[in-house]
């Protein structure tokens, strides 16, 4: 019952949540845009014109540079007279996320490590982690694989015929560069106690497994370690219980900011790649559900069901990580075997982000469409492949994707100002691609339950 209101609550915040944001857009927002409109239509209008000099050092180019630095300096200042407006919403789900990242890493840490502790030899822990990699891997290369054929088939970037840009132009998005040396900084760290300060999950995901392989080996000595962290983990659970009773405020103080800052006016402007993205987003559903139904038959719309909550919790936050506390709960209640959970679903969160890959190709391929940057097949195979290692150990919030976006593309020659076209709109899209990875992670631990024998068939939805 209570999670039932919780999502009914979750529910009424989104719809409030716009109605509001469309209010607060058209009375105390839009004089913000209009200068921004403005002043981006100026800069947009003075770059064209400087790219057309050559003369970098004559009067006129001067002159013009002088003009854009005031354009970005009207630019800047409604940007920030706009967020401070909006800050009284942003900070109910900033603070949401806060405490939602407060638990997270402990919670991630002590259930992996009773997880894999649980599970016992390094034989069992290999067995199991082999069919959830057979899991992620396949996910990961469906779910950029379906984006590449979609961007394919629908060419939404196609129409925009957008000119180059000069050189000097970008975008404020820190590209992730592709490097040995930058993918393995994913996996390993040099303080634990740094990882878990920044929240980087996919390197607390291996000082566990190290961790949780040797409190097993052991013996005596570690089944107090297993007994305190389990402990700990359940302690977490508890506070879990507690921040989750904030979400409907912070759902409707993201979606009253998103929908205040960009207006109704975004979803028309975007309308066809907003709709073209999401009908990729229901294939790919359709995908994981029907394999999800080979493996556990009817019981995986009892799995969707029992989920629907925490899905909605990533799609109003933008944020894959604010669902794992309610996921890891409902796991158990549908029937997996915590050793099961406590294993998969925290690697999943660094290895199985089915949303974000799709949209990877999805939106890589529109920035190439929209500048006529023509890709043969094997270029874009090798993108799909490039991305699908770069991706790994992204983090599930706001704008990672975007970060792996802008260090890939770089490598076929497409410019990293194309990025601009997204960032808009990034949000609306963001939302979908979270839901997907709550549903790609949950998906992924019940299957291998499954396979594992670990799962309880006589569990009834709650």
């Amino acid at each position: 019952m209570v999670k039932n209101k919780l999502a009914l609550y979750i529910f009424i915040a989104l719809i409030a949540g716009v109605i509001a944001g469309y209010i607060y857009n058209g009375t105390v927002i839009k004089p913000y845009n209009d200068k921004l409109s403005a002043a981006e239509v100026s800069i947009k209008t003075l770059d064209n014109q400087l790219v057309q000099i050559k003369d970098t050092t004559s009067a006129n180019y001067r002159a013009l540079k002088v003009l854009r630095s005031g354009q970005v300096k009207i630019r800047t200042e409604n940007t920030d007279a706009r967020e401070s407006k909006l800050e009284p919403f942003t900070l109910l789900s900033k603070k949401f996320l806060s405490l939602i990242k407060m638990i997270v890493a402990p919670l991630v840490f002590t259930t992996l490590v009773v997880g894999v502790a649980k599970v016992g030899d390094i034989s069992t822990v290999g067995r199991i982690g082999g069919k959830t990699l057979l899991w992620f891997i396949s996910a990961t290369l469906v779910s950029l694989l379906l984006g590449m054929i979609l961007v394919n088939l629908y060419q939404p970037g196609s129409h925009m015929h957008i000119p180059l840009p000069d050189s000097h132009l970008g975008t404020d998005i820190k590209k992730s560069a592709l490097s040995l040396e930058t993918f393995l900084d994913h996996f390993f760290t040099d303080s634990f106690f740094k990882s878990m300060a920044n929240n980087e999950i996919l390197q607390i995901v291996v000082f566990a497994l190290f961790f949780g392989v040797a409190t097993a080996a052991i013996g005596e000595q570690g089944k107090i370690v297993i007994k305190a962290m389990d402990a700990i983990a359940h302690v977490i659970m508890k506070i879990t219980g507690y921040v989750m009773a904030l979400a409907p405020l912070a759902v409707f103080g993201s979606i009253t900011a998103i929908v205040a800052k960009q207006g109704l006016g975004i979803l028309s402007t975007y309308a066809v790649f907003i709709t073209e993205f999401y009908s990729g987003l229901f294939i790919l559903w359709l995908v994981i559900i029907f394999v999800g139904y080979l493996v556990l038959s009817g019981r995986v719309f009892t799995l969707v069901n029992n989920i629907k909550d925490a899905i909605l919790i990533a799609f109003s936050t933008s944020t894959s990580e604010a669902a794992y506390p309610r996921v890891l709960i409902e796991l158990e209640k549908f029937g997996c075997k915590d050793k099961i959970v406590s294993f998969v679903l925290p690697l999943g969160y660094s290895f199985n982000l089915d949303g974000s890959m799709m949209y990877m190709t999805f939106a890589s391929l529109f920035i190439a469409q929209a500048y006529n940057i023509p890709l043969s097949f094997g270029q874009q195979i090798t993108m799909l492949l490039i991305l699908m290692l770069t991706s790994k150990g992204i983090a599930g919030v706001p704008r990672a994707s975007l970060v792996v976006i802008a260090g890939t593309i770089a490598t076929f020659n497409i410019p990293e100002a194309g990025l601009a076209l997204l960032i808009g709109i990034d949000p609306l899209l963001d939302m979908g691609r979270s839901a997907t990875n709550v549903l790609g992670n949950a998906m992924a631990t019940a299957v291998v339950s499954k396979w594992e024998g670990e799962l309880d068939e006589k569990v009834i939805s709650n």
